[in-house]
């Protein structure tokens, strides 16, 4: 797994270990590894030429100590000040007894444009908005010149707490962080601007307490994936129920069992008006023509996807929302859905919007919760007391569970902005409710594997050819 910790939880967790440690040492562990990170993206490192833009505080002294190491192997390292009263004095020193040049940000220009790296220690973990004109302009001159860019904790004019970008920032080819990831890192829009991330531990451990963001990995995959026992079949591995398609968009019905008949459970029950395409495309689904609660026993529902706005459909959401199993609801549903029937469930709800479905549950423009994505997520679920997948760039699953961090999904590709993957996504994630795990697990193994899947899958791709990637998804965490 993957952590992510707010700044005060940092700043909290460096305070307790430098009091613990000699004066100046945490910041030597930071800029030793990223000395090794600038050392291995030049490959050579005597001759080359480095520049550091280096702003106030403790991230433009990781810098330039940083600098300092690698002038002693022989760079030529030019330090370009961008608030000269206020640069980090102990690693300015240690950068000019190196041999390293020190400017200032209007001398600054030619250094950049000469640099095969730039090191980005303009504004720390603390800072807010977006970066100020000239530092904007020394990055233009930067990109102009291909330099490459490491961040130093994160990009420069990102927010580290909650992703947002409120103006010009830094875009980095390599962010390297320090300690912990910070939640800005992984989620969008700021993750955008982090480029391939390397975590250094500098020795922060307990001291960091509960993370905000967390993002699976492999190994915790495959640590909660069902698998069948020898004494399993198809009812105990368990029933999926799918209340999906409609004379319309018969498609979305078979989107939505394909990704229910590879999510796990045993069986998959099929209500609604595509059951023809359905048995066309997968003849061991249960089919019925009748109401949800007429369709047999299940042990998850998944209710939304293409069922239109009709009377019939407004009817089904809200009979399975009444039913005492976990439910999953996706788009028609998440229009048709009763706020107070989601609030009154005693079963686990899980809510699967876009983000345009998210702004219009939460009464909110697009571009906000585009823009604030953490924010959005969370409101969601204190809105609905639901598990909600905010689906986009950086997918996010957040439990109504208290202090539960927000999972981000690190597998996803912009490829699966395509025509009737969410259908994939829901039926995928029902599966594995009905195979008994819990709601935020569900639901993020879901991201994990439908992104794998999509990954593992030739592009240009389609919806269905990522339902049939997913078995190879699920071996490939194995």
């Amino acid at each position: 797994m993957r952590y992510a910790h707010t700044v005060q939880a940092v700043r909290d967790a460096e305070g307790a270990l430098m009091a613990r440690l000699p004066e100046g040492a945490l910041m030597q562990r930071a800029a030793a590894g990223l000395a090794v990170v600038g050392a291995e993206v030049l490959g050579r490192v005597y001759g080359a030429r480095v520049a550091v833009l280096a702003g106030s505080g403790s991230n433009g002294g990781d810098a330039l100590y940083a600098g300092a190491r690698l002038a002693r192997r022989g760079a030529a390292v030019t330090a370009v000040l961008l608030a000269p009263e206020k640069a980090h004095t102990a690693g300015l020193a240690a950068l000019r007894a190196a041999g390293g040049r020190v400017v200032g940000a209007d001398d600054g220009y030619a250094a950049v444009r000469r640099a095969h790296l730039v090191y980005d220690g303009i504004v720390g973990i603390g800072g807010k908005g977006g970066l100020r004109p000239q530092a904007a302009d020394l990055m233009r001159a930067v990109y102009d010149a291909r330099a490459a860019v490491v961040a130093v904790d994160l990009p420069s004019g990102v927010d580290a707490d909650t992703g947002e970008v409120a103006g010009d920032a830094v875009r980095a080819d390599v962010t390297v962080t320090f300690g912990t990831y910070k939640p800005g890192l992984l989620v969008d829009p700021a993750a955008g601007y982090a480029g391939a991330l390397r975590l250094i531990d500098i020795g922060l451990g307990d001291d960091l307490g509960v993370p905000q963001v967390e993002a699976l990995q492999h190994a915790d995959v495959a640590a909660v994936l069902p698998r069948p026992s020898g004494e399993s079949d198809k009812y105990r591995r368990g029933v999926v129920g799918v209340v999906a398609g409609s004379d319309r968009y018969p498609g979305a019905a078979v989107l939505a069992v394909s990704g229910a008949i590879r999510g796990g459970a045993g069986a998959v029950r099929y209500v609604g008006g595509g059951a023809a395409a359905v048995l066309a495309r997968h003849p061991e689904t249960l089919v019925s023509t009748g109401s949800p609660h007429a369709a047999g026993r299940v042990q998850a529902w998944v209710v939304g996807p293409g069922l239109g706005d009709s009377a019939a459909a407004r009817a089904a959401v809200a009979e399975v929302l009444a039913a005492d199993v976990p439910v999953l609801v996706d788009a028609d549903g998440l229009r048709l859905m009763d706020r107070d029937a989601v609030l009154a469930r005693s079963a686990p709800t899980v809510l699967t919007p876009h983000a345009g479905e998210a702004a219009a549950l939460l009464g909110r423009p697009r571009e906000a919760v585009e823009a604030s994505r953490l924010d959005a997520v969370r409101a969601l679920c204190a809105a609905y007391g639901a598990t909600v997948l905010l689906k986009g760039s950086t997918t996010l699953v957040a439990s109504p569970a208290s202090e539960a961090p927000v999972r981000v999904n690190p597998t996803g590709t912009a490829w699966l902005a395509t025509a009737g993957s969410g259908d994939i996504l829901s039926g995928l994630a029902g599966s594995l409710l009905a195979a008994s795990l819990l709601p935020v697990e569900a639901a993020s193994v879901a991201a994990y594997l439908h992104g794998l899947a999509a990954r593992l899958t030739p592009s240009p791709l389609t919806a269905l050819d990522v339902a049939e990637s997913l078995p190879s998804a699920w071996a490939n965490t194995l």
